[in-house]
């Protein structure tokens, strides 16, 4: 039932999933220890991604389905009262008119539909199948969409290692049109492309990882269900190959009879998939497990209400891009340590949004990697790349809002008009202004690159900003530099910045 008002100390959240075969709806309720309670779920089996791995686009009539679907689960979220994150993985991923369809659920579903990474979609995964595993436990963990399959190497319930292929059920499926019985000449290619698209996608050692893998999808779910033996929660790699030929020697009308009909026209193809990844790792036997990207949506929900609850896997992300990049990684850290203590000390000034402090982080830890491209428009390029980059933790739009904060750390002030800037909202214009501007100084602050910052401490005091230094050499370099940022920051906060040098 719809929470109560006097329920005050209840929080109701919704995850959305738009799959390539269903789209999916989990209501729970967040209680008080910051455990969920589900309160209703619902499947349908839309199939976003019919045709569209052949044509490149959602038709019409699937995306009429869809929003249907859409409207119909925000109506029932709103119900609730529930705060709804919605994603959508593979098959809006690719589609060439993603853009109307996200315009589209805005409009009549009130929607704001995420289109994450195949990446940022295996992280999700994984917080949703490995919350609460021990620390130093290593797994293995595989879904098998429609359009895409992820992989994860993890310690605990954090990702180590994220990859996502571009295998799916159903794309397989309508490339190599197995729905129906599978000649053994064809399946002979199907294997062979699986093979190959896992071993191009795939390191052919992990060091370190465990015999058995977990599959969290509704296709690993059935597959591992056909061949597994009575009485056990497993299925052998033996067993998986002698079920890919039991399944591919069946026709439309048998398998119907052992699955739901939707899952007996991909099934082959998934066993396929699962097979191919079992060979290359080289992997014992693979466990079915009921959870999965919804989890992972609703727990990361929580996980980003905790005030002060830092995303260590983004900021881990952020590293390794920037290592890619061969970023000056002492300064990029200083920096950020610096932008978040000025965020924490005059949060009550700048009154920006708990979710701003991480994107501030992950911008400030990137602020130079354009220096990789070209130094004296590296700003410019930082901007680019990191746009077009994938960072597990952030949305498309958060990225964005993380690309304009790091790419106003220097140079032009981010004036509301600039180009950079065009198509965000009044309120992501005032959370880029500010994050950038608190970037700034905390460059600045680091201009000689050598750390000399000790201790930082900032309030407000008389209409003045203060910042409080303790340093451990002379920081001339960084008082002349943060000396031309004090009338962006007049501008931006509208208050006089003082530095007080503390030795």
């Amino acid at each position: 039932m719809p929470r109560r008002k006097t329920d005050v100390y209840e929080e109701i959240i919704a995850a959305i999933d738009v799959g390539t075969n269903a789209v999916r709806l989990e209501l729970a309720r967040v209680d008080p220890d910051g455990s969920l309670e589900t309160l209703h779920t619902e499947r349908d089996p839309v199939r976003p991604g019919e045709g569209l791995f052949t044509s490149g686009v959602m038709k019409r009539d699937v995306a009429d389905r869809l929003l249907a679907t859409l409207r119909r689960y925000s109506a029932l979220c709103r119900r609730y009262g529930a705060t709804v994150r919605a994603v959508a993985t593979s098959a809006v991923r690719e589609a060439r008119n993603r853009d109307e369809i996200v315009r589209r659920a805005r409009r009549e579903a009130q929607l704001n539909l995420e289109v994450v990474s195949g990446k940022e979609e295996a992280r999700l995964i994984t917080l949703g199948v490995l919350h609460g595993s021990p620390p130093l436990k290593r797994s293995l963990l595989f879904d098998i969409g429609g359009g895409s399959t992820e992989v994860a190497y993890a310690f605990g319930e954090h990702a180590k290692d994220l990859w996502s292929i571009d295998l799916g059920a159903v794309r397989l499926t309508e490339m190599f049109r197995v729905s129906g019985e599978v000649p053994k000449k064809q399946l002979k290619l199907l294997r062979r492309y699986a093979r190959d698209a896992a071993g191009e996608a795939l390191p052919a050692r992990l060091p370190g990882r465990p015999s058995s893998a977990l599959g969290s999808s509704g296709t690993i779910q059935a597959v591992v269900g056909f061949a597994r033996a009575e009485g056990t929660g497993h299925a052998t790699a033996k067993q998986l190959e002698k079920a890919v030929e039991e399944l591919a020697g069946m026709d439309s009308e048998k398998r119907r009879k052992r699955f739901d009909p939707r899952r007996a026209d991909i099934v082959v193809a998934g066993a396929v998939i699962l097979e191919a990844l079992m060979k290359h790792l080289d992997l014992d036997s693979i466990t079915a497990v009921d959870r999965g990207l919804r989890e992972g949506v609703l727990l990361d929900m929580v996980k980003r209400r905790r005030p002060g609850d830092g995303d260590a896997s983004l900021r881990q992300a952020a590293i390794a891009l920037g290592r890619r990049f061969a970023f000056g990684e002492a300064h990029a850290k200083e920096v950020a340590r610096l932008a978040l203590e000025l965020f924490d000390d005059l949060a009550p000034m700048h009154q920006l949004p708990a979710a701003t402090r991480p994107w501030l982080e992950t911008a400030a830890l990137l602020h130079d990697i354009g220096h990789a491209l070209n130094h004296q428009r590296h700003h410019k390029h930082t901007h680019y790349v990191i746009l077009n980059s994938d960072l597990p933790g952030l949305s498309d739009r958060e990225r964005r809002l993380v690309a304009c904060i790091a790419r106003f750390h220097r140079r032009s002030p981010p004036d509301p008009a600039h180009e950079a800037l065009e198509g965000l909202t009044a309120t992501e214009v005032r959370i880029v202004r500010k994050a950038s501007t608190l970037l700034r100084i905390a460059d600045s602050l680091d201009a000689s690159h050598n750390q000399p910052i000790v201790r930082l401490s900032a309030g407000v005091s008389r209409g003045k900003v203060v910042v409080s230094l303790k340093t451990r050499t002379p920081i001339d370099l960084e008082q002349w530099n943060v000396s031309h940022e004090v009338g962006i920051f007049r501008d931006v906060f509208g208050k006089t910045l003082q530095i007080n040098h503390l030795r």
